[in-house]
């Protein structure tokens, strides 16, 4: 194995960390690509949750080198939290992360403007976090990165000059009081010498150790169906989760991928605004709800649920060029009567099984479903994929059948413990 890109297969929150947590216990480096700290990945061992925002999930297998690509856009606040956090729990950073001295950072301003921007007349549903302002000006190259950190005078000049612009936005057309640019330049001149000894040119340490025959692990923050670029815009994340944006977030030609897991829920959620052709606004909704505790692990927002769609599924495989999936909370469908999967669209009469990402006609989309038997056993004590009920198997494979993609395994809990192979062997 070269390079192995795990992607959300939905809208983001499927269990990737998980995932990955798991899979990277067979590689020698796991790397983050694009996103920011709204991303929240949990990972549960034992009786500790951890839940982390930027490091990758990785990062508790000891011998793993974790890697923050220049891709990933960087709250150096919430960075320096985690890291504390990790250290605080006994968890050793010391040669095991590396940050790409090409990654932006996300400052005090993006996080202002983010929150302005959601108050306004069009509301994306964003986290607040300053990811999308931070994208933002990296586009429109007045971004600052983190090589900016090493040199102070050049860091001073990029700041002044953008708070100066920033605050004309602030008080003409938001009316609230300005930034302290004092206080912001002597609070981001400190996180050179904190964040120092992680910083190097990932890129080349990367292609470095793909050359040596290393095997990394490329980890992804949000969902594709999110994408910018290929998701339901304007309703979407601000950069690339799709199998593509690893290239371009780690520096890492398309050459070494060698495969590509889709993690997907046994259902559908969704944060935020934006269609959803399955969702489900009655007591099934809020049976998912609460039994799969779909609550944003960074916000606590309440996320909306909605039967299995496997017309967006077979578009993420496309897109992704998905390989195998990883099913997670196949538990949470246990008590339901009958359990249905989207396999096609309706629209003004015409039938379609093309996912669509004109939000005009997804928006008046009426899901068409298959129904499949449910069953009543509890499936989080399960140690076997051949012990589960013939049910849960049966809507294993209907899946599988539908969507066009291998199911490599099924999550029966939150814990590293409880997750099922087919055959009980991995087969990625």
């Amino acid at each position: 194995m070269a390079v192995r890109v795990v992607v959300g297969a939905q809208w983001g929150d499927e269990g990737k960390g998980k995932l990955v947590d798991i899979l990277s216990r067979d590689v020698d480096i796991v790397a983050r690509y694009q996103g920011g700290a709204n991303a929240g990945h949990t990972i549960e061992i034992g009786d500790q949750k951890y839940i982390l925002h930027l490091i990758p999930s990785g990062i508790f297998n000891e011998h793993i080198i974790t890697v923050i690509g220049n891709g990933v856009v960087i709250d150096p606040v919430a960075l320096m939290e985690e890291i504390r956090f990790l250290e605080s729990q006994g968890v050793s950073l010391k040669g095991r992360l590396k940050i790409s001295h090409n990654a932006h950072l996300i400052m005090p301003y993006h996080k202002l403007l983010d929150s302005l921007y959601e108050k306004g007349k069009r509301p994306i549903g964003t986290t607040g976090r300053g990811i999308g302002p931070a994208y933002y000006d990296k586009a429109a190259r007045v971004g600052i990165r983190i090589v900016d950190l090493l040199d102070h005078n050049i860091l001073e000049a990029r700041i002044r000059r953008n708070i100066e612009d920033k605050n004309q936005i602030i008080r003409k057309i938001y009316e609230e009081e300005e930034l302290d640019v004092e206080h912001i330049l002597e609070e981001y001149m400190r996180f050179d010498t904190l964040i120092d000894e992680y910083v190097t040119d990932t890129a080349h340490f990367l292609n470095d150790a793909i050359r040596d025959g290393k095997a990394v692990l490329a980890e992804g923050a949000q969902g594709a169906l999110l994408d910018i670029d290929h998701g339901t815009y304007p309703y979407v994340t601000s950069s690339n989760p799709v199998s593509g944006g690893a290239t371009i977030g780690l520096g890492i030609p398309p050459t070494a991928i060698s495969s590509v897991v889709g993690v997907m829920k046994a259902y559908t959620t969704r944060v935020g605004l934006g269609p959803f052709p399955t969702e489900l606004d009655d007591a099934i909704g809020e049976h998912l709800r609460e039994k799969g505790q779909e609550f944003g692990s960074t916000t606590g927002r309440p996320r909306r649920c909605g039967w299995f769609d496997a017309v967006a599924m077979r578009y993420s495989a496309m897109l992704n060029g998905i390989t195998s999936c990883g099913m997670t909370k196949l538990d949470v469908l246990s008590g339901l009567e009958e359990i249905r999967i989207c396999v096609g669209y309706e629209y003004e009469g015409k039938r379609s099984d093309r996912f669509q990402t004109n939000l005009r006609r997804l928006e008046h989309m009426q899901p068409v479903y298959e129904t499949f038997p449910g069953w009543e056993e509890d499936l989080s004590s399960v140690s076997s994929f051949d012990d589960m009920p013939a049910a849960a198997r049966s809507y294993i494979a209907a899946v599988e059948d539908i969507i066009g993609v291998r199911v490599a395994c099924a999550s029966v809990g939150p814990e590293r413990t409880q997750i099922l192979f087919p055959g009980n062997e991995p087969r990625w």
